[in-house]
């Protein structure tokens, strides 16, 4: 698949899931419960212990079905080690021009990290394939309003303390999609997560501009 492949791909439901764990263990568990709850993107932080394996299982055992990539990727050297063990795509806390630079030299879309304006322009002229707004929480839909209207080209992905309720109101000023961890889970409650996931990408649906 070409990189606009993988990124529509990545954020055909307007939400991200992001999978981090203090173990591997845990981070299965979670990747298999937000799998069975219909997400067909996912993140595996770096962060977590064996982050690599995981994203190397979880591209064996999805193949095609589901788009796994790497997140908190930091530097060129971990972005190719996350592409050499599958990750389909990169997102990253802070803008790095290695990191865009490593992804694309191998075909994989970059999201990486920015909370300013300056950032997004940067971002944009090194190419990056979505800009990861981090963190949301401190900056709010009011401000991605405003800040698209003066750059409507800039695809914002915002990623940090949002809730379910939370989400809708960000599609609706304009991001393409949003980066989500622990509102998507409650406590690895297999029925739980399916419930919430399932009413979440409709409201999502919904609150997308025409």
């Amino acid at each position: 698949m070409y990189r606009w492949e993988i990124t529509r791909a990545a954020l055909e439901q307007r939400v991200l899931a992001i999978v981090r764990a203090d173990s591997y263990e845990k981070a299965a568990a979670t990747a298999d419960i937000l799998l069975a709850a219909g997400l067909t993107s996912l993140e595996v932080s770096l962060t977590t212990p064996y982050a690599l394996d995981a994203i190397s299982t979880l591209r064996r055992e999805t193949g095609e079905d589901v788009v796994i990539g790497a997140g908190t990727v930091l530097d060129g050297a971990s972005a190719r080690l996350a592409v050499d063990a599958g990750a389909r795509f990169l997102v990253a806390p802070a803008l790095d021009e290695e990191v865009i630079r490593t992804g694309h030299r191998y075909g994989v879309p970059v999201f990486p990290g920015v909370a300013t304006p300056t950032e997004a322009v940067r971002a944009l002229e090194l190419g990056a394939d979505g800009l990861k707004l981090f963190p949301a929480a401190q900056h709010g839909p009011g401000w991605l309003r405003d800040v698209r209207a003066a750059l409507p080209q800039a695809p914002f992905l915002p990623t940090g303390g949002i809730t379910l309720e939370e989400a809708p109101e960000w599609i609706a000023a304009g991001a393409v999609a949003c980066g989500m961890g622990s509102a998507l889970t409650d406590g690895h409650d297999r029925e739980s997560t399916t419930k919430r996931v399932a009413g979440l990408l409709k409201r999502l649906q919904d609150a997308a501009p025409d």
